[in-house]
């Protein structure tokens, strides 16, 4: 059997409710050219079973690690895959029709691109669109590494399932960071924006799954642990980015910062616990007319907004419950 074009790197904890629909999305797109390396992190539900009936149908490798640190079993997929591009699918997403097909295109039209992102489209927990994720960045052409790094340092544009890497690169720049439980793939895509172009496309090709269970919306809980993390990425990067000019770092810093406070506004207001107002005024007092325009550029806040607002998940209903 040939070297896979694509490895699929699967980590997986109790995601019976949904994985099924993950892997009838892989195996819908019938490419034998692609393999599934799914590490499960001691799951107590059906989840083995279901990868286990799947490795009939798709080349699925299936191994078992509980270590509780779905970053630190990502790596291990990584490590695992074999294939020359890779991509992450967590079990509660799923790809779009013809995923496979555009993506492979466009890494043969862009040579050069080392991360391909797509847009995505968001979907509640009953699998219903609620809205469409997109990247603030020029459709279909090769961006270079100091431009795609200045709009990723203000937030995390890149949906999970909405990007395509080349599996050296990631080996290369060390793979995730298993320190943050949070913010890892962001700081994954800025490491390997770094190193490589970026190609964008406008069209979504897999669903994001809202749901009160998800990691964004269960260890967010933490609000202090939630902006050291945020400030710890856009530290590490922003120090390493050339920017252009002494005015353009200033914005993306003070942009960057606003972010900060908004995504933690947002996540206090999702389990009930009071908004450090101070902290976001300060942030937001500070910003001028062109970084009010890069927030909004970048930070893709109204789309996520939005989407959640649709989805019945801006306010949580888990956090107002006696523990």
């Amino acid at each position: 059997m040939s070297r896979p074009w694509l490895s699929v790197l699967l980590p997986t904890f109790n995601g019976e409710a949904h994985l099924r629909r993950a892997l009838d999305s892989i195996a819908a797109e019938a490419d034998s050219g692609v393999e599934v390396v799914a590490i499960d992190d001691g799951s107590s539900d059906g989840t083995c079973d279901i990868l286990q009936a799947y490795q009939g149908t798709l080349n699925l490798s299936v191994e078992r690690r509980p270590v509780g640190n779905w970053v630190s079993n990502t790596n291990l997929a990584l490590d695992r895959a074999t294939g020359d591009l890779a991509c992450f699918l967590h079990q509660d997403d799923c790809w779009l029709p013809g995923r496979l097909e555009t993506v492979r295109q466009q890494f043969s039209d862009t040579p050069s691109a080392g991360l391909l992102l797509h847009a995505c489209r968001f979907a509640g927990p009953d699998g219903r669109a609620t809205g469409t994720w997109r990247c603030p960045l020029p459709a279909r052409c090769p961006v270079r590494p100091a431009a795609t790094t200045e709009r990723l340092l203000v937030q995390n544009f890149v949906g999970m399932p909405g990007a395509v890497f080349r599996r050296g690169l990631a080996l290369g720049c060390g793979g995730l960071d298993e320190s943050l439980w949070y913010t890892a793939d962001w700081d994954f895509w800025l490491k390997l924006a770094a190193i490589a172009d970026t190609v964008y496309l406008p069209q979504p090709l897999a669903m994001f799954r809202l749901h009160p269970a998800s990691q964004t919306a269960t260890r967010s809980r933490s609000l202090d642990e939630f902006r050291r993390q945020m400030s710890a990425v856009q530290k590490r990067h922003g120090s390493s980015w050339p920017a252009p000019d002494a005015a353009t770092r200033a914005s993306v810093e003070r942009t960057a910062r606003a972010a900060i406070e908004v995504n933690v506004a947002l996540a206090a207001l999702y389990h009930r616990v009071p908004v450090e107002t101070g902290r976001l005024l300060a942030a937001l007092g500070v910003l001028r007319p062109s970084d009010w325009w890069r927030l909004a550029r970048d930070s893709r806040l109204h789309e996520r907004a939005v989407a959640r607002l649709r989805a019945g998940l801006l306010i949580s209903r888990r956090s107002s419950e006696p523990s």
